[in-house]
């Protein structure tokens, strides 16, 4: 599982002019599944982001989880942080998971997210997305969950 964390101040995710999901801070994760993917990186993926320490302590280090600091948690799928760049100018996402296994696994993880912590927005698996964001640091993270 591929995901590019971005620690927020507020962020939220907008279909055909409806939000969708928001959250104050937090974390915006935009995640993607590959093929070989299932529970064990699900799991793995949402136990990492809730404990991960990237939000300030009281002396200004990054020393306080999500969970910590009570933030909220966007998880947004995005098939393209597969892309594969090498080749040509056009980017191919063959490396990312069909799109049923990948909608599955992105509902895994929602829903293995929302076991785990009170606050969890998405977006919309599929759909064509304007996500809004202001990061704060800034502090994006990329991650890669074998």
């Amino acid at each position: 599982m591929i995901a590019l964390l971005q620690r927020v101040r507020e962020a939220s995710v907008w279909v055909a002019g409806e939000r969708i999901g928001a959250i104050d801070q937090g974390l915006l994760v935009l995640v993607c599944a590959e093929p070989a993917d299932g529970q064990p990186q699900v799991r793995r993926l949402v136990d990492k982001l809730l404990k991960l320490r990237i939000f300030a302590d009281a002396e200004g280090r990054m020393n306080r989880s999500l969970q910590d600091v009570a933030g909220g948690l966007l998880i947004v799928s995005q098939f393209t942080l597969a892309a594969d760049l090498s080749g040509g100018n056009r980017p191919s996402f063959s490396a990312a998971a069909p799109a049923e296994q990948g909608r599955a696994l992105y509902e895994a993880v929602l829903a293995y997210a929302r076991e785990r912590h009170p606050v969890v927005q998405a977006g919309r698996f599929g759909a064509d997305m304007q996500v809004h964001l202001v990061n704060d640091g800034p502090v994006t993270l990329p991650m890669r969950i074998g």
